[in-house]
Formats: structure tokens, C-alpha cells, sequence
């Protein structure tokens, strides 16, 4: 199965070295460039990428604007938006993140990460591996797509100027407060397993479960959540 990307950076010297890589696979096409916010979304509504690889920094709507316009709570089929940063612009990372992103992947990670953060989030079933924190293992280095390791730097980094998240819809449990703690932390379903003597199906339950009550969509909206609600030391 082939993956279609949508690559948006206004630096057409970025777009044309993602490209190189992307398409030096024999699984991945890229099928779009945009130059700019608007020009992203009007292309990613047109072509309907499996994958849109999109900068914080872009003129007319940035990425988190970009992100909120195709992966929004509001949006009623969203597309998969892997955000791409020099990671020294947090805050913006953080606010894509709750936009709807997947995720975010640096732009000096390299050709081996970058290729499989794209095929990590070409379907269903890899993107939900991707959001809890299981994606790909082939690079062996914990850092690819949604890295849990980059993901709890920048939310504790954030957390002391994030407003207080609102509390839970309905009480958390015990249990549900320590696998919170761990998604947190940057941990996967396994790792949660083994850390608390049970099953992954019964972390993913407590995973759905803590969604509903904390009304949030994902697992890196539970990290941030935690963070946000001062749960985590």
C-alpha cells in the first residue's frame, strides 16, 4: 500500500530534501507541496494525503491553525498531521498537540526516523500504536513519530505556564491515576503492564476509560492533562 504525503514548510529547500527521502521508498509518494497555512489546507482537503507532514512556522496560518483546520475536534473526518519543529519552539508544539496533531517529529531527525514516522501513521491501526506510544521499534531508539521521551520533556517543560486543566468529568480511580501517571512519564502499554502486574488489554480499557472521563482523544492529550493538573512531580 502506498502512503500519500503532503509536505508544508516554506522553505522549499526543506520540502525538497523531505521529498528526496520520502520518495526514495518504494511506499511512499509524496503528493503534494504547500508553501504556506492556507495553501496546506486547501491542498490537503483536495488530495486527502494519508499523512500531511506540517512546519510550526508558516506564513498566512501557522501549523497550529494548519492542524486545527484538518485534525480539529470539530473537523468530521480528520486527516493524520505529524507536526515537524526545530523543537526549540515549544509552546507551538504544545498547542498543536492539542489541535489534533499525532505528534511531532524533529526536522534533524533523520532519513530513517522521518520514513518511519510517515509509515507509523498511514493507517488505523499504526496511528493508534502511534498515539499510545508502541510505534515503530525498527529504528530502536525510542525517538520515532510521537517520541514519549520528547513528549514528556516538552510538557513538563510547559506545565508551570499552562493554565490548570479542568478536573475529570467523573472521579479516576486508583489504578486510572497511576497508568495517568505513566503515560506521562512516557511509558507504553507494555511497560505500563509490566509496572502494575496486568494485562495490555486491561491498560487499554483504563486507556478508554480515562479518555471518557477526561474528555481528551488521545494519549498525548493524557500526558498533557497530567502535567497541565500537576499530577506528576
Amino acid at each position: 500500500m502506498t502512503t500519500k504525503v503532503l509536505l508544508a514548510d516554506d522553505q522549499a529547500m526543506v520540502r525538497g530534501g523531505l521529498r528526496l527521502i520520502l520518495e526514495d521508498q518504494p511506499d511512499i509518494t509524496v503528493v503534494g507541496e504547500a508553501a504556506d497555512g492556507a495553501e496546506a489546507i486547501a491542498l490537503a482537503r483536495r488530495l486527502r494525503p494519508d499523512v500531511c507532514l506540517v512546519d510550526i512556522r508558516m506564513p498566512l496560518l501557522d501549523g497550529i491553525e494548519v492542524t486545527r483546520a484538518l485534525a480539529g475536534p470539530d473537523v468530521a473526518d480528520p486527516l493524520r498531521v505529524v507536526i515537524v519543529t526545530t523543537f526549540d519552539l515549544d509552546e507551538y508544539v504544545y498547542g498543536a498537540l492539542h489541535a489534533g496533531a499525532l505528534g511531532f517529529i524533529l526536522k534533524d531527525v533523520g532519513p530513517t526516523l522521518l520514513v518511519e514516522a510517515v509509515r507509523a501513521a498511514r493507517t488505523g491501526e499504526a496511528v493508534r500504536a502511534a498515539r499510545t506510544g508502541e510505534a515503530v521499534r525498527a529504528a530502536r531508539t525510542g525517538e520515532a513519530l510521537i517520541s514519549p521521551s520528547i513528549t514528556v520533556r516538552l510538557l513538563r517543560r510547559l506545565a508551570p505556564a499552562a493554565s490548570r486543566a479542568p478536573g475529570p468529568a467523573r472521579a479516576l480511580s486508583d489504578r486510572e491515576t497511576q497508568v495517568i501517571r505513566a503515560i506521562a512519564r512516557g511509558r507504553t502499554n507494555q511497560e505500563i503492564a509490566a509496572e502494575l502486574f496486568i494485562s495490555v488489554s486491561t491498560v487499554k480499557s483504563h486507556l478508554a476509560t480515562i479518555q471518557s472521563k477526561l474528555a481528551v482523544r488521545n494519549r498525548v492529550e493524557i500526558a498533557a492533562w497530567a502535567w497541565e493538573s500537576r499530577l506528576m512531580d
